[in-house]
């Protein structure tokens, strides 16, 4: 980036100081001005006379009020409309004070409506030229005056073609994000449509295998001792069912497969028999974790024990992370009545745990997983430091409950 582009970006930055260069720049080119002699013996020439104290200071106040041209455009232009009038009136030779005059009416122009523009700047250049006219020192057919209403209209004109162009392209530019948002949320709407036709589909497809599954698996149980041909018929409708079920499922998510991911894995998936070999993995990391279990001889529903691994898996995750390098932490997996209770404490003084309003993708997926299994799960900084995960979840689904009631 040049020079002068680093210094217009840091101008445009800050306007405040953009308009006190501005009044700066006025005011040498009105003090420039007022040696300038347009009646010389050889037509415009530069001469050595010297303005007034008078116009000095109505120069040195038109200035300083274009310090102040965006807070109050009217002012301004009021302020060097008038010092404008006396310098008309009263100059002789005439300073160019109406300058301030021309640039207060162009803020006026590029900040305000078109109407308010036509009135603003009909009546500054009336009373301009009008008091240069019929007020001033010289012939009303004077240059000069001529000159006064040219340069009040050119500034008005200009102030509107900027006012116009910069509405034109905040116009482009609203409706490209308008366009921009309707898009994301067209695209997201057809998703949210796409996912709830799959998870339908899905759903009848299982339902259906499963429905057959459970009433041939009644009637195998049901003849197996009298009729065992009928049964291992029932057995094998029932291995066909549950097969039709995995293809369907297998098929359907593959769908929602990206090109990129990973195949199926083979293994099952993680549960609490494997605590010792996660907690192992922190270990080898430095991060110094204690258990305690009172759970041993307690079967949990497969999604429940997922569930309780990968909480213990975020949540130590999180103390690694966000804790501190000295930081402990404690994983108790107690059995309480019909539920199990999974708590993961930290005594560490990181900061970056306090977004325990569920700001964060973690805790986020932790409740996610909870109430996916019905369960609750509660987060937060401890007093005296350091952070609590606490998830109470059932040790038994609904199905388990519905078959077994004991």
């Amino acid at each position: 980036m040049s020079t002068l582009a680093r210094a217009r970006c840091t101008l445009g930055a800050h306007p405040s100081a953009l308009d006190t260069a501005l009044a700066a720049a006025v005011l040498v080119c009105m003090v420039a001005g007022s040696f300038v002699d347009p009646h010389g013996p050889k037509g415009v020439s530069w001469g050595l006379r010297t303005p007034d104290a008078l116009s000095l200071a109505l120069m040195a106040v038109g200035a300083a009020a274009l310090a102040f041209r965006r807070r109050a455009p009217l002012a301004v232009l009021g302020v060097t409309g008038c010092i404008s009038v006396v310098e008309s009136v009263t100059g002789d030779p005439r300073a160019p004070v109406v300058m301030s005059a021309v640039i207060a009416l162009y803020t006026v122009a590029a900040s305000t409506d078109r109407p308010t523009t036509w009135r603003v700047g009909l009546l500054t250049m009336t009373v301009l030229t009008g008091a240069a006219m019929l007020a001033g020192p010289m012939p009303w057919y004077a240059q000069e005056n001529l000159a006064v209403f040219a340069w009040t209209g050119i500034g008005a004109t200009a102030g509107d073609a900027v006012r116009s162009r910069r509405a034109f392209v905040q116009a482009i530019r609203d409706r490209a994000e308008k366009a921009e948002r309707t898009r994301e949320e067209e695209a997201r709407r057809r998703v949210a449509e796409e996912r709830l036709r799959i998870a339908r589909d899905l759903h009848d497809v299982v339902a259906h295998h499963i429905a057959l599954v459970n009433v041939q698996a009644g009637v195998a149980s049901h003849v197996m001792d009298k009729r065992p041909d009928q049964a291992k018929e029932a057995l094998a409708h029932v291995r066909e069912a549950s097969r039709s079920a995995l293809d369907e499922l297998r098929a359907t998510v593959g769908l929602l497969r990206q090109s990129g991911d990973p195949e199926a894995p083979t293994e099952p998936a993680p549960g609490l028999a494997r605590l010792d070999e996660l907690v192992g993995t922190f270990h080898h990391a430095g991060l110094h974790v204690e258990v305690a279990r009172t759970d041993q001889g307690t079967g949990l529903p497969a999604a429940v024990d997922l569930a309780a691994y990968r909480i213990i898996q975020e949540a130590l995750t999180n103390v690694r992370k966000h804790a501190g390098e000295k930081a402990r932490a404690e994983v108790s997996v107690v059995r309480v009545g019909p539920n199990i209770e999974v708590t993961v404490l930290d005594d560490g003084t990181g900061d970056g745990e306090a977004s325990a309003d569920g700001g964060g993708h973690g805790l986020l997926g932790m409740r996610e997983r909870v109430t996916a299994v019905r369960g609750t799960l509660t987060t937060g900084p401890r007093y005296g430091g350091g952070f609590r995960v606490h998830a109470i979840l059932p040790v038994r689904t609904r199905t388990d409950a519905v078959e077994d009631p004991v």
